[in-house]
């Protein structure tokens, strides 16, 4: 799942802010090649208790991932938005995680979004149909 993407200048992370983004990178690789289903199991199962991410906090993540692993900040979408969520996860939120594709001409890919947003994307919404997506789980209301 990849678009063509041209890297752009990455931002250095102080050595002290790079163990959870390397971590989330590589959690993610190995995801990235499971089938859908397994990997649909694993992100609902990793955003259980997390708030709903914010456009920042995805953002955050997402260029924390980029800065740290040149693989995800070429056309690895599928291992750099599994890592943003990962990454989003250990900070206690998660985006919405999403696959999709296009059909003129055809592409598939990966991507995550944040209060209906997409995140560090250079197209606009809907220019991918989304086949797949984990967003934050239903918050447990008590009853009153």
């Amino acid at each position: 799942m990849s678009v063509p993407v041209t890297l752009t200048e990455q931002r250095r992370l102080p050595p002290h802010r790079r163990a959870l983004p390397l971590l989330a990178v590589a959690l993610a690789r190995p995801l990235a090649d499971i089938r859908p289903a397994r990997l649909r199991r694993v992100l609902e199962l990793a955003r259980r208790g997390a708030k709903p991410a914010t456009v920042g906090q995805a953002l955050a993540a997402r260029e924390a991932v980029v800065s740290v692993s040149l693989r995800c900040a070429g056309q690895h979408c599928l291992q750099r938005s599994i890592a943003t969520a990962l990454l989003c996860r250990f900070r206690g939120v998660w985006p919405t995680w999403c696959t999709g594709v296009r059909t003129q001409p055809f592409a598939a890919h990966a991507w995550v979004e944040a209060e209906d947003q997409l995140i560090g994307e250079s197209y606009p919404k809907g220019h991918y149909k989304p086949l797949l997506t984990i967003g934050p789980a239903p918050r447990k209301h008590p009853d009153h």
